[in-house]
Parts: C-alpha cells; sequence; structure tokens
C-alpha cells in the first residue's frame, strides 16, 4: 500500500513538472516581434548570399523562395524573395502575394502579416526585422485559378541554441527521474540496513 502510493506521488509530480515545462516554454513564444518592411527600404546592391533556398513544384508552379542575409541577426533588417513560374510555359505570376510569419514551434498559432508584394521584375520581395532571436516559419500566400498556394521557409534568426527548449525539457524530465531513482535507492537500502541490524 506504502509504495502504491510513492508510485502515484511520483507520477503527479512527473505530470506537474511537465505541465510547467510546457507553460513556461508556450509563455516565451509570444515574446517574439516582427516587423513587415516595403521593398523598396532594401537595399538591392548587395551580393549577400541567401541563408536558405527553398526550390519546389506545388501545383501548376515551380517556386523559388530565400531569405536573405546568409546571417539574419536580431534588429538587423532582411528580405525574403520569391520566384513563381507556371509549369507549362514558364511565365511568372503576376498576381498578389501576402507573406506572413510565425515562430516555427509546435505551439505557436500567432502568426503576423508582413505585408502584400506585386511583381518586380518577376521576383516578389518582402522585408523583415526581427527584434528576438529564435526559430521562424515566413509563409507566402496566393491565389491562381481559385487555387490557394502555400509556401513555408524555416528561418533561424542569430546563433542557434546549443540545446534547443525540447531538448532542455527532455533533460530535465531524464535528470528528475534518475533523482528519484537515486533517492528510493538509497530507502531501499536504509531500509534493508536498518532490517538487518535487528
Amino acid at each position: 500500500m506504502n509504495s502504491k502510493h510513492k508510485h502515484t506521488g511520483i507520477v503527479f509530480l512527473l505530470r506537474t513538472l511537465l505541465c510547467l515545462l510546457t507553460l513556461l516554454y508556450s509563455t516565451q513564444l509570444f515574446a517574439h516581434h516582427v516587423l513587415g518592411r516595403p521593398s523598396y527600404s532594401l537595399n538591392e546592391d548587395s551580393n549577400t548570399p541567401p541563408s536558405i533556398q527553398m526550390e519546389s513544384r506545388i501545383g501548376d508552379y515551380f517556386v523559388t523562395f530565400m531569405a536573405f542575409p546568409a546571417f539574419p541577426r536580431p534588429n538587423e533588417p532582411g528580405r525574403v524573395h520569391l520566384y513563381a513560374s507556371r509549369l507549362d510555359n514558364g511565365k511568372p505570376y503576376k498576381g498578389e502575394v501576402t507573406f506572413k510569419v510565425r515562430d516555427d514551434s509546435w505551439f505557436s498559432k500567432n502568426e503576423e502579416v508582413l505585408g502584400a508584394q506585386v511583381i518586380d521584375d518577376n521576383v516578389y520581395r518582402q522585408g523583415f526585422l526581427f527584434n528576438k532571436e529564435g526559430n521562424y516559419l515566413i509563409t507566402a500566400e496566393f491565389i491562381d485559378n481559385e487555387e490557394p498556394y502555400v509556401i513555408e521557409l524555416p528561418l533561424q534568426i542569430g546563433t542557434p541554441a546549443p540545446v534547443g527548449p525540447v531538448g532542455l525539457a527532455v533533460g530535465i524530465v531524464i535528470f528528475t527521474l534518475i533523482s528519484i531513482n537515486i533517492i528510493q535507492r538509497k530507502r531501499r537500502y536504509r531500509l534493508k540496513t536498518l532490517r538487518t541490524s535487528h
């Protein structure tokens, strides 16, 4: 009966710890703020290579999506470029593209619109400015022939953390389980010693 209560207490402790870690992590997700910048405010003379480039066939289009500069940092302007050309004739999409951003994490639903851009020399350009380091997901959306197109580009702002939040949570849980195991072993050893001494 006593061991059953101990087991229930350990399970309750672990569940409480996981809930607290989840709440702590999810409250940090909404601390980021992003400002959209119009394409004309960016310096296009820069020869900076993109930090990441994504090419894909989506529906009737071949899409190239890239972000500049190579290593975007907080409080420094950057930009994304989108090229979308039809697979059948190679002509570029000519409508409007809306750019959005959100935290690239499991719990994030907070999404901001960076801006809506029109084509300029066969390219859609959207500026951004991030206040905080982190992993983000920039989304470009457009509609052609009543069919929606959504293209996502993951973006790392600043230096990546050596251990991410999920890794940190897993590490804390493992440390807690090991600590509980050591405490239980010490108790058993003490009880065994007391029984043998009597």
